[in-house]
């Protein structure tokens, strides 16, 4: 609805993260929620005292802070920025009068809802049935399929061998060896902090 652009645009604010940054943590009341314009940022959840688990990643065009809508509007996850992010910000009462007189856009976050449960319900399958080896080329592939890659041919999305690791549930230890595997396999390699698939059907492969 293009009538509803200037209230949009009178009711947004916008912000900037540097990279490490928090757009909003774990146990906050929700306020409102982020739309991604610029940046990358990692949702993630507390797994134990000192691991996390990274939920997904968000990128330009991308929606964060709706895990807190429901009936206890405390945020379940933290969003981090993990390289310069901008975002714009829409308070909770706005976003539920969008959501009531724009029913374009809340059936495109029915749908947005809809494929994100799909995928939660993946990887929690591959938690409890793939192996580690499964979940990291499993988690590159997706990485690859939403960001795309560099002109140099490496994933468009710089990320730590921890970040990875909590991505793919698993510790940093036991990534890094199945990274060293993988890479001895001549599926994937890497240069500086950067990472190139190099057999996307090997990758595959191990998934299934």
């Amino acid at each position: 609805m293009k009538e509803w652009l200037p209230a949009l645009d009178a009711n947004r604010k916008t912000f900037d993260f540097k990279k490490g940054a928090l757009l909003f943590e774990e146990g906050e009341p929700v306020t409102g929620m982020y739309y991604m314009v610029s940046g990358k940022a990692k949702v993630h959840k507390h797994w134990t005292d000192d691991k996390e688990l990274i939920i997904r990643f968000a990128g330009p065009g991308d929606i964060v802070g709706h895990r807190g809508l429901g009936k206890q509007t405390v945020y379940p996850v933290s969003a981090t920025a993990i390289e310069p992010v901008t975002a714009c910000f829409v308070e909770l009462d706005f976003f539920f009068s969008t959501l009531k007189i724009n029913p374009d856009y809340s059936f495109k976050l029915l749908m947005f809802y809809a494929e994100e449960l799909q995928e939660s319900e993946k990887r929690m399958r591959n938690l409890a049935h793939m192996s580690v080896k499964g979940r990291i080329a499993y988690g590159l592939l997706k990485l690859k399929e939403r960001f795309g890659v560099t002109p140099a041919g490496m994933l468009n999305i710089g990320l730590t061998r921890q970040d990875l690791a909590s991505y793919a549930g698993t510790t940093y230890e036991t990534a890094f060896r199945t990274m060293t595997e993988l890479s001895k396999e001549n599926l994937v390699s890497f240069v500086d902090k950067g990472i190139c698939i190099i057999d996307d059907n090997a990758l595959s492969e191990i998934t299934m």
